[in-house]
């Protein structure tokens, strides 16, 4: 990973001289000023144009903290709760559904998803026009059209982001420069779907397999992942999203020619055999800090954003991750922003080997112990400061943590989810094995859950499958919606924690036999495997299991600390909930989100402005 990031710092001081540094989304360098002649006749300058490209995807306004943290949890695996005193201008405000179009965060990642795909365009533009692309020598020739695949699918990427938050954006496939306008207007997103998807088919076929680009891990678009990206924006195409015309949340009528789209690919994807599974599910995001060694030889990542430096690094230990809360303790502090949702672990089964990567049961405090957190402080445990190379002395509050586009675990479960809705049988796997492929991992010795496996049944078990696989991954949110499934889940998640609360209808109740408390002494964290620092936590009553699954009515004495659990959500008087947790207009779990309004984010007023009235704003903003 040092290398790569190595190679792109070096390459953007040629970065800087073929983009400009714009501040607007279609301010444009004039090609008179861009060398074309130097750049694209030189495999190498070529080669740092694409990098440049990367590092759009790189930063805070991008994969290091919007799109990866604040942006999509707001479901039922992960939210950042808003505060009291509530703030639209602020990134917790997006999470809660409750920013607007004047908030900034919103507007920097706009223009940076626009600024990629107009260095994207330029690159696509000039890379197939250029000498070496149709008479250098055959390497020459191998390495252009490699390089223009990549532009292809970054510029899918970018595209991508923008249509499944925005909605109905405006689409340009050639450089700023040559446009009769620089003021744009709204495109179907239709139309924009299926011309990504089309640029997709054809980097496929320029971008070699994983073992043909070793080079290339998994920090740069190989054969593999474009694959694997075409499926999940065909399942996008092919899924629900909130129309502009109807202001409902719709699908078009053709969606299961998208379901093949995906269901091919990932077909081929499975048959060539090129990625597999982790064997050990803590070791994908270990994989993913700064410093630690790669326990991916697998090559289930297969497409992951590297973050370096200041201004493209991550928030993902700063903000996402497990909270360390003591400066006093080797790494300092850090993590904790991001809260799971309560509900969320009583969706994992006892002996599901993810819940305890997922879901951060403790802190890091007092001089390197670890303490359990309370029920509503639970944190993402995929992404730690102390995985990284990064100590309470260091002056960064960002941790060189790469960003997972997607994995190969997704590509079992598109595969799984495309083949049941078409009833297609013919692959490479049965929908179910595509499944127990990876359920298997996660229980190991234990026994599976029983699919139904009918087609509404095994669907469920999709639906349910990747909350358990994929939280905290930024996919959730979005997986619902296409779904059409947001605000019916997000609903269930409030009644289930209506039902955690203290002293709640006892009838057919599930959550009845969890305790009250959590009683428990200090732990000394030696940062070693995760089951390693839960089998070592000092519980009263046992382990996780037994713990967080059973009702203790007991109170060890002062030899044992309490942190609040069932209590946490608060608690009934009769038929009323006192619970800020739920009940807070501004603070409480999802209060402000909308159906059939706040599926979508808000236009920027700037953007707006900008365009002189070519864009109008979203519905229910």
């Amino acid at each position: 990973m040092k290398s790569i990031k190595k190679h792109i710092v070096l390459s953007l001081a040629i970065v800087s001289i073929v983009f400009s540094s714009c501040k607007k989304y279609l301010d444009y360098q004039s090609p008179s000023r861009l060398n074309i002649d130097d750049t694209f006749e030189s495999v190498d300058y070529t080669n740092s144009v694409i990098l440049g490209v990367y590092n759009k995807a790189a930063g805070s306004r991008v994969y290091g903290a919007n799109l990866s943290v604040y942006f999509p949890h707001g479901a039922d695996d992960f939210w950042i709760r808003g505060s009291a005193n509530y703030d639209a201008s602020g990134q917790n405000a997006v999470s809660t559904y409750g920013g607007n179009s004047a908030n900034n965060n919103i507007y920097n990642t706009f223009i940076q998803l626009y600024e990629g795909v107009e260095r994207a365009n330029i690159a696509c533009k000039y890379i197939p026009s250029s000498r070496l692309y149709a008479s250098g020598s055959a390497d020459e020739k191998i390495k252009l059209k490699r390089y223009y695949g990549e532009a292809l699918t970054l510029r899918a990427l970018f595209y991508f982001e923008l249509l499944r938050n925005w909605g109905d954006v405006p689409a340009s496939f050639v450089p700023a420069a040559d446009l009769e306008s620089q003021f744009s207007t709204h495109v179907n997103r239709d139309s924009t779907y299926d011309r990504i998807l089309e640029d997709l088919k054809l980097a496929s076929t320029l971008v070699g397999w994983r073992s043909e680009l070793t080079a290339y891990k998994s920090y740069r678009f190989t054969k593999g992942a474009i694959k694997a990206l075409r499926a999940r924006i065909a399942l996008f195409r092919g899924g629900y999203s909130l129309r502009t015309e109807s202001k409902t949340m719709q699908r078009s009528a053709d969606y299961l020619k998208y379901y093949q789209i995906a269901f091919d690919e990932c077909n081929e994807v499975i048959k060539a055999n090129q990625h597999q599974l982790n064997p050990v599910y803590e070791n994908i995001f270990k994989s993913l800090h700064s410093g630690t060694t790669r326990f991916d030889d697998a090559g289930e990542l297969m497409f992951e954003v590297a973050m370096w430096g200041a201004i493209n690094d991550s928030d993902l230990a700063r903000i996402l991750g497990l909270s360390f809360a003591s400066s006093a303790d080797p790494w300092g502090t850090g993590g904790g922003g991001a809260r799971a949702v309560p509900s969320y672990i009583y969706e994992f089964a006892k002996g599901d080997s993810r819940r305890d990567v997922t879901l951060g049961f403790i802190e890091v405090k007092d001089g390197a112990f670890m303490s359990p957190v309370s029920m509503i402080n639970l944190t993402c445990a995929k992404f730690r400061k102390s995985w990284t190379q990064f100590d309470k002395n260091s002056p960064s509050l960002q941790f060189g943590v790469n960003f997972p586009i997607i994995r190969y675990a997704d590509v079992l479960l598109m595969y799984a989810e495309a083949a049941n809705e078409l009833g297609n049988l013919s692959g490479v796997l049965t929908p179910l094995a595509a499944l127990q492929q990876v359920q298997r991992r996660a229980y190991g010795s234990n026994p599976l859950p029983i699919t139904a496996t009918d087609k509404a049944g095994f669907s469920d078990a999709i639906v349910k499958e990747r909350l358990l696989e994929f939280g905290g991954e930024s996919i959730r949110k979005y997986d619902l919606i296409r779904w059409n499934l947001l605000n019916t889940k997000i609903l269930e998640a409030r009644e289930k924690m209506k039902l955690m609360a203290l002293n709640a209808p006892t009838a057919n109740n599930p959550y009845n036999d969890i305790s009250e408390f959590i009683y428990f002494k200090p732990t000394l964290f030696r940062n070693g495997r995760i089951s390693d620092e839960y089998a070592a936590l000092d519980l009263y009553g046992g382990n996780n299991d037994a713990v967080y699954y059973s009702k203790n009515t007991v109170n060890p004495g002062a030899a044992y600390r309490s942190v609040w659990w069932r209590r946490e959500l608060g608690s009934y008087s009769g038929a009323t909930l006192t619970s800020d947790f739920l009940n807070n207009p501004n603070s409480g779990y999802m209060n402000k989100f909308e159906a059939n309004k706040k599926e979508l984010l808000p236009y920027p007023n700037l953007v707006i402005i900008e365009n002189r009235g070519g864009i109008v704003q979203n519905f229910g903003w």
